[in-house]
């Protein structure tokens, strides 16, 4: 039987018989389902290394049919501090549904990365919640096959300095509107945070009176 050995996030456990656990992992070659053997006895060699909120190294080898077997498993990094706020546990547990499901529609390696930085993100105390939901909302929208345009309006137009914009959820852009929410402020804020790492939009500072704004569009275009 052929073994291989890989990195993965925790989707799903599932409890199956008396001891074992099936789960569902999310890998960069994309989401698995395994069979942890025993996995539930006290004893158990695997229990560790299969947490929720962690980047395992997980060795999985062929079953029958689409189904593994862990064989070995251990935590690379546990997102620890992301247990002790509720807010952010509450936005990791969102992610990962909301990735799971979204990756049995728009396969692709990208998942896991998005994932893995998201919660990274959340396991940091010095990046703002909604600076990481912004983060998540517009990559999640770009790999569903919907990314926000950020260079040009509705009609196709340039977007310009001088003006303001509001966020059309119809046309899923942004319009131009006199007074609108949206200065050149927001959108080069959304830029970067389209384009760059949480790591890189973490050390911005004066976000506190855009980012909200931010988020509300991120949120609204990722239609959750």
């Amino acid at each position: 039987m052929r073994s291989k050995r890989t990195s993965a996030i925790v989707l799903r456990r599932t409890n199956y018989g008396e001891a074992d656990r099936i789960l569902q992992l999310l890998t960069p070659d994309g989401k698995r389902s395994v069979m942890a053997r025993s996995v539930r006895r006290e004893k158990s060699r695997l229990a560790g290394g299969i947490e929720l909120f962690a980047i395992c190294e997980v060795v999985i080898t062929d079953g029958k049919g689409d189904l593994g077997i862990l064989t070995s498993a251990r935590l690379a990094h546990f997102f620890k501090h992301i247990m002790q706020d509720y807010d952010r546990m509450q936005f990791a547990y969102l992610t990962i549904k909301l990735v799971s499901s979204a990756s049995e529609m728009v396969e692709g390696s990208d998942w896991y990365d998005v994932l893995a930085e998201t919660l990274a993100g959340l396991d940091a105390p010095s990046i703002q919640l909604s600076v990481v939901q912004t983060w998540f909302y517009l990559h999640y929208a770009a790999l569903m096959g919907y990314e926000l345009s950020l260079w040009h309006d509705t009609t196709g137009e340039k977007l310009l300095a001088d003006q303001t914009y509001r966020y059309d959820a119809a046309e899923r852009g942004l319009r131009l509107v006199g007074g609108g929410e949206l200065t050149s402020e927001h959108i080069k804020l959304l830029r970067l945070i389209a384009t760059r790492p949480l790591k890189v939009i973490a050390q911005i500072g004066g976000l506190n009176e855009i980012i909200k704004d931010c988020l509300l569009v991120a949120r609204e275009h990722a239609a959750l």
